[in-house]
């Protein structure tokens, strides 16, 4: 008799996967006890003998870490491949089920942090941050629910299309149709990660050169703004752009560059940061 994972056991093992995917997180390991308690209830209904479930569940120990919600595709994928193995598919073994998990990590990973690390959560702050407009609690109270919605609802449904597809998952996230929404969804991010840099963020010099009488005959900040409105700004925005793109310096060290920089232009008088003692 064929066996078939119920609704219930693969639902469980989704939620384990969700819940559970930084489960004993560690550099060692990264994702791999998550993986396990998500393999668990499966294994547990196809197998019967307890040996044939410690070896099915020891070909999920290798070591495994992806982006986690477009990751759990492949969690989809081996769900259908461990199936096939209960039911004595001869191609479906520990080596097959680890290859296929060691091959597509590295690519989904990928694929996943430019897509939602890299534009989905910027698009979902940018639109967070507008609602927040003098200190109104919509933009959080907005970012939680939309985002916890996008990412449960976004992983069940590639989790159930991985078991269902199986390799034609693969070949849509790195096939033609997979590289034009990438290519469509990264525009749309990088519109409008512009439109956030030149809503919230704003440099503006405070440099003045006075008279002998005293009066300022030259405001820099005006001159600026009568040649390019803003230019500043975007020179400060292309200036972190490039520090991290082409120099691959950390955000954490842009960060700390731009406190030097503001510390120094406040010496010399060329920011003014509007403390009043």
């Amino acid at each position: 008799m064929e066996k078939k994972l119920s609704k219930k056991a693969l639902s469980k093992s989704f939620h384990n996967w969700y819940y559970g995917h930084l489960t004993c997180f560690s550099q060692e390991h990264m994702q791999t006890f998550g993986y396990l308690c998500a393999m668990l209830p499966l294994v547990e209904e196809l197998y019967e003998d307890e040996d044939e479930k410690a070896k099915a569940m020891n070909t999920y120990t290798a070591f495994f870490n992806t982006e986690p919600q477009l990751g759990t595709v492949v969690v989809g994928i081996t769900a259908g491949l461990e199936e096939a193995r209960a039911n004595g598919q001869e191609d479906v073994d520990e080596e097959t089920i680890n290859g296929l998990r060691a091959g597509l990590m590295g690519p989904i990973a990928g694929i996943g942090d430019s897509l939602v690390v890299g534009t989905v959560i910027p698009i979902l702050l940018g639109i967070a941050m507008g609602m927040s407009t003098g200190g109104s609690p919509l933009g959080a109270i907005f970012y939680i629910i939309v985002w916890n919605l996008f990412a449960y609802f976004g992983m069940r449904f590639m989790y159930y299309k991985g078991y269902e597809l199986g390799g034609k998952a693969v070949d849509f996230l790195i096939g033609a149709q997979g590289e034009a929404l990438r290519e469509s969804i990264s525009m749309l991010g990088g519109i409008v990660i512009g439109a956030v840099s030149a809503t919230w963020v704003s440099v503006k010099t405070s440099l003045e050169l006075f008279n002998e009488a005293g009066e300022p005959y030259l405001v820099l900040q005006d001159k600026l703004d009568a040649v390019f409105p803003g230019l500043l700004t975007s020179a400060f925005i292309i200036f972190c752009w490039y520090l991290m793109a082409k120099k691959q310096m950390s955000p954490i060290k842009v960060m700390l560059l731009l406190v030097v920089i503001a510390f120094v232009g406040v010496l010399v008088g060329f920011f003014n940061p509007g403390l009043a003692y």
